[in-house]
């Protein structure tokens, strides 16, 4: 079983520099390398540039980042689940595994990205600013560019395994595995008998399950197994794939 996540806008640099800098070839899936450089070099060179704010369609606010990207080839790495900051990696609590959980998570957790495709859950990256929604030149729109680099390489990795995606619409159209072998989770809430989809806790959803099932003792194999992991939090729908659409794992939170 594999478990898909989408990284996080915000990122939160490593709190020690260890000397360790960015090794693309050293990273999960290094037959990636090439397409990830170009990916790299467009973005430092673009973030240096007077109209990086419009380009990496990002708010004042967070121009320092912006400006930290130029730097990204000597920036400071940590593990993928330390940089990545917000609602879902929080749920998840990845500071809380052991290391034999740890382990289970290189193994079965890629973290999609605008800047890397797709990474393991340890592999040490640098803190970053790119959606998957930008477009920078010469390569095009990230979501198309991935598209393309992605198809081969992660067909090889997934194989005939499970697929639990996670993972938001702009990073899950990267790459798309077979419906069968898919299982998309949703979160619902219920509020006077309707059900609702809150951006924010559906996040929290994805990133607590992805927490239960990587602490689980037997490890996850098939939906069935899924679902006997996610009842023990959430009252459980499966909405069954018809060929096209993947299976879905509806979680309804009251």
């Amino acid at each position: 079983m594999l478990i898909f996540l989408p990284p996080s806008e915000g990122k939160t640099p490593p709190a020690h520099d260890d000397g360790a800098r960015l090794d693309l070839q050293a990273l999960t899936l290094p037959e990636l390398g090439s397409p990830r450089a170009q990916v790299l070099h467009a973005l430092m060179r673009v973030s240096a540039q007077e109209d990086a704010q419009q380009i990496l369609k990002v708010g004042a606010k967070v121009m320092a980042e912006v400006e930290a990207n130029t730097r990204l080839a000597e920036a400071p790495t940590a593990a993928a689940w330390q940089i990545y900051a917000g609602v879902l990696f929080d749920a998840l609590d990845a500071g809380s595994l052991s290391d034999a959980q740890l382990q289970r998570a290189e193994r079965q957790v890629l973290i999609f990205s605008g800047l890397f495709g797709a990474t393991g859950f340890n592999d040490r990256i640098p803190a970053y600013r790119l959606s998957m929604d930008v477009s920078l030149d010469p390569l095009g729109r990230l979501a198309s560019y991935w598209k393309k680099e992605l198809a081969a390489t992660m067909a090889d990795r997934v194989g005939d395994q499970l697929v639990v995606d996670c993972r938001s619409a702009s990073y899950a159209n990267a790459f798309k595995p077979a419906a069968q072998q898919t299982l998309m989770v949703n979160n619902f809430t219920v509020k006077d008998g309707q059900r609702k989809v809150v951006t924010h806790f559906a996040k929290h959803a994805r990133g607590e399950l992805t927490g239960m099932l990587l602490r689980a003792e037997a490890e996850p194999q098939t939906i069935d197994d899924v679902v006997a992991v996610a009842s023990q939090r959430w009252t459980v729908e499966i909405r069954e794939s018809d060929g096209k659409k993947p299976h879905q794992l509806d979680l309804i939170s009251s």
